[in-house]
């Protein structure tokens, strides 16, 4: 298989570099070929801007979205765009390694997302007419790809419970997930969460190492986190949750898939890439068991 690790970090000796590294060795043991896009190192560009097109179409008023929809349709995207993207469409699976800095990722990861996600390839895919809004949240251009957060965390676990000051780490990671991840179709695996990160002694640097290993050894048939897919009959005309689902639940937990409940009708893909269709079975489901 496939697997491109996106590394947001400025110092390679880092907790973060070091999983990155991990990672490359025990995945290139299996026979995986991986990629690595360090993006400080490779000083990626974080700003969306005009400069990301080599051509603009003449208007008075400079719109991303409408200049990012025609460069991806005439390959006329800056080159390191493209690069990253065909890195993205060469994956099975992609890692995200990267420390949480004020409750969401570094700026130059954002940029990466922003910049890569041309409209046409991650957005404005599909029909959108009728009750139909496209093909997003499960389906999409990713659709057939796994996808996997390994995050570093300087406070403690419980900060980040449901009754934690912090709030839920689920929660937390919801738009990264659900809103980055699931949304063009990628099947999104539990989070490889590190707490305390800064303070770790080396005797828990190898518990970590070991614990991240198991699960780079499962990175191909883990369960995924169920999440209901948009067009799957779960959601209503407007995007709303229709009243049979999600019994006792409320918040973000609404959009996963419930115990007894029956999985939606999204198509497996048949491809190249790897894809499970299994969406149940997941009720004993934390994001901080690593």
């Amino acid at each position: 298989m496939n697997v491109l690790i996106v590394f947001a970090h400025p110092e390679s000796k880092s907790l973060n570099g070091s999983l990155k590294a991990l990672a490359v060795s025990v995945l290139s043991q299996q026979g995986h070929t991986v990629q690595v896009s360090a993006l400080y190192q490779m000083n990626w560009k974080a700003i969306a801007d005009e400069r990301d097109f080599q051509y603009l179409q003449g208007t008075e008023r400079f719109s991303y979205v409408r200049e990012s929809k025609q460069a991806f349709t005439d390959h006329t995207q800056s080159p390191d765009i493209e690069a990253e993207q065909a890195k993205l469409l060469w994956a099975d699976a992609v890692i995200f390694q990267f420390p949480m800095w004020w409750f969401s990722m570094p700026a130059i990861l954002k940029g990466w997302f922003e910049r890569v996600y041309a409209y046409g390839l991650a957005y404005g895919v599909g029909q959108h007419e009728g009750t139909r809004w496209g093909d997003r949240y499960g389906e999409g251009k990713f659709m057939g790809r796994r996808a996997m957060l390994s995050i570093t965390v300087g406070g403690r676990l419980p900060h980040y419970t449901e009754r934690g000051v912090n709030g839920a780490m689920e929660d937390l990671l919801f738009p990264i997930q659900h809103g980055m991840l699931w949304y063009p179709g990628m099947d999104v695996l539990p989070p490889f969460v590190v707490y305390q990160a800064d303070r770790l002694t080396p005797e828990q640097y190898d518990v970590v190492a070991h614990d991240y290993q198991q699960r780079l050894e499962h990175l191909f048939d883990k369960s995924p986190i169920p999440y209901r897919s948009q067009n799957g009959g779960h959601y209503d005309e407007q995007q709303v949750l229709k009243p049979e689902f999600g019994a006792n639940q409320s918040g973000l937990r609404l959009h996963l898939l419930q115990s007894g409940e029956a999985a939606d009708n999204r198509p497996v893909l048949i491809s190249q890439h790897f894809y499970s269709g299994k969406r149940a079975g997941y009720e004993n489901w934390n994001c901080w068991n690593g």
